[in-house]
Order: structure tokens, then sequence, then C-alpha cells
């Protein structure tokens, strides 16, 4: 746990991580950095022990969240699986207009 913040209860823990998920999921708009800057600040890690325990290096947490690097599928499916959730594609939404 980040060293800046109060320690948290075992309960009050599980709430921040509940809530920390549900932003993320409630904003389809972020980009990646932004979601896996969310969730760091939000599971109150700091880069190094995200990065420990999703299995990659620091430089490459920071890449991801500085926006240098877009990652890969398998790196973004290791952060995001922290947290028990996983890339996926899904279909866009055509605007309205003339079919084609």
């Amino acid at each position: 746990m980040d060293k800046r913040y109060k320690p948290l209860s075992p309960p009050e823990q599980l709430a921040q991580r509940r809530h920390a998920i549900e932003e993320v999921l409630a904003h389809p708009e972020w980009s990646l950095a932004e979601s896996v800057r969310h969730l760091k600040t939000g599971l109150r890690l700091t880069s190094a022990e995200l990065a420990r325990v999703a299995g990659i290096s620091q430089k490459t947490l920071l890449d991801i969240e500085q926006g240098r690097s877009p990652g890969t599928v398998q790196t973004l499916n290791r952060i995001l699986g922290v947290v028990g959730l996983k890339l996926g594609v899904v279909r866009m939404e055509r605007p309205p207009g003339p079919a084609r």
C-alpha cells in the first residue's frame, strides 16, 4: 500500500477496490492509460507495487500510464487481471444515417 495514505481496515479496502473498478467500468471513454492510472491510485498502490503484482516491469507500467506505449494486449490483461478485469472487444454502434 502506498504510504502516503492512512491505512484502511479490510472492509474499507474492499470497498475502495470495488469503487475503483466500478469507476473504470463506468467510463468507457477513458483511454487505457487513464484507466490504468485510475486503478493504480484507486487501489492505493505505487507503480512498483502494481507492476510487481501484475508481473510486468515498472518501466512498462510507467510507459503505458504516461502514454508513451500503448502496451500489448497481454500486458494490459496482466494489469487489468489484478482486479479481475480483462481487455475485450465490442461492436461500435453506427452513427445514425443512411445504411451502407
